[in-house]
This record gives structure tokens, C-alpha cells and sequence, in this order.
């Protein structure tokens, strides 16, 4: 979806950095739409953070065509809101991203391809947010089922939100961030994107 404020310059990964990903990585970004602020908006009220990461998908392929399997609404506006795969340099096009944060979770190879098969498997699912949903599934909770179903936890807290309508536990951005069995492996950020560690 096209962002609401002015794109920001495209992100270019090192090139170093595209070998030593791995399927399975978590990749953030910090979105430009309206969805992107409501997130931080809420993780701001909750959390009081300021977080500027609003949305994250699971790395998938390898280093010469590295792919992200993300939950999300229409992105072209012509498709569905589903479980997608797009590749990497598309989520993370400056319509889309302004920064981008990878972590990764400490597993060996048998629990990282559990995972990231997770994943595959959920492409089509339709992106629903209300929680307890048993038909969608939203960004967080794809790549948080994907490594429970790998046998890993990450330790990422569930917030109760009173959301009109759709009041529940969700797992917001920053809680999966700073969850204790993800480890940072690169970061970008806008000189604009303010973030309290």
C-alpha cells in the first residue's frame, strides 16, 4: 500500500550482509501507512517506547533471491489480504519501508527449516488482526507460530488490548522485538526514526 508521507530513500543492504542471512530471520520494517501508524500508535500508548517498527515478516530463500513471507493487508492494492511472499528488495521498496532491523533466533538448522516450512505453508491465509482468529493470522503471530511449531520460544509477551469490538491479546511489533530469544543482526534507520532502548 502506498505510504502517506513522502517516500524515504531506498534501503540498500550491504553486500556482505545477503550472505550471511539465514531462512528463517526476522526481518522489520518501519512502514509509511496508515496501518504502520496506527501500530505504533498503540504500541506507543501501551508500551510508551516509541517504536518505530510496525511490521515484520520471516526471511525464506537464499542469497542470491532472498524472499519475506509476511502476513498484511493488499500490498500491491490488486491482491488479497493474505499470508504473501515478496521478495526482499520489494518489502522493503521505498513505498514500503524506511528502515529495516533483522534479527535472528538462535536455532539449529532442523528448527529453522520446521519454521520457515511453517511459513510456507500459511501462504493464501487471510490477514485477520482480531485475536483467536482460527482462519487468519497478522504479521506478529506468523512468524511467532512459525518457530513455536519449530519447538522454539521466543519469550515475546502478549499484550491485552481493549480494542471496539476486538478486545483480546495481541502481540505487538515491540514486544516480538525485544524478546529475549531474538538476537539483532542489522539495523537501518531513518535519521528521523527516534527509538528509547
Amino acid at each position: 500500500m502506498q505510504g502517506t508521507g513522502k517516500p524515504a530513500p531506498a534501503i540498500v543492504l550491504p553486500a556482505e550482509l545477503h550472505s550471511q542471512l539465514q531462512p528463517g530471520d526476522l526481518v522489520f520494517r518501519i512502514g509509511d501507512s496508515w496501518q504502520s501508524e496506527v501500530v505504533r500508535g498503540v504500541t506507543n500508548t501501551r508500551q510508551q517506547r516509541g517504536d518505530p517498527y510496525s511490521h515484520v515478516g520471516m526471511l525464506v530463500g537464499s542469497p542470491k533471491h532472498w524472499q519475506v513471507v509476511h502476513a498484511v493487508p493488499a500490498e500491491p492494492p490488486n491482491r488479497a489480504d493474505a499470508v504473501v511472499r515478496d521478495d526482499l528488495d520489494f518489502f522493503l521498496s521505498p513505498e514500503r519501508a524506511q528502515g529495516v532491523a533483522i534479527y535472528r533466533v538462535a536455532a539449529d538448522a532442523a528448527s529453522r527449516a520446521a519454521a520457515v516450512e511453517y511459513a510456507l505453508q500459511r501462504l493464501g491465509t487471510p490477514f485477520r488482526i482480531v485475536e483467536n482468529d482460527r482462519v487468519g493470522q497478522y504479521c506478529t503471530t506468523l512468524v511467532w507460530a512459525a518457530w513455536q511449531r519449530a519447538g522454539i520460544d521466543l519469550g515475546a509477551r502478549f499484550e491485552h488490548l481493549e480494542v471496539p469490538l476486538a478486545a483480546g491479546n495481541y502481540l505487538l511489533p515491540h514486544s516480538l522485538r525485544i524478546a529475549p530469544g531474538l538476537q539483532l543482526v542489522f539495523e537501518h534507520e531513518p535519521a528521523t526514526a527516534i527509538v528509547q532502548r
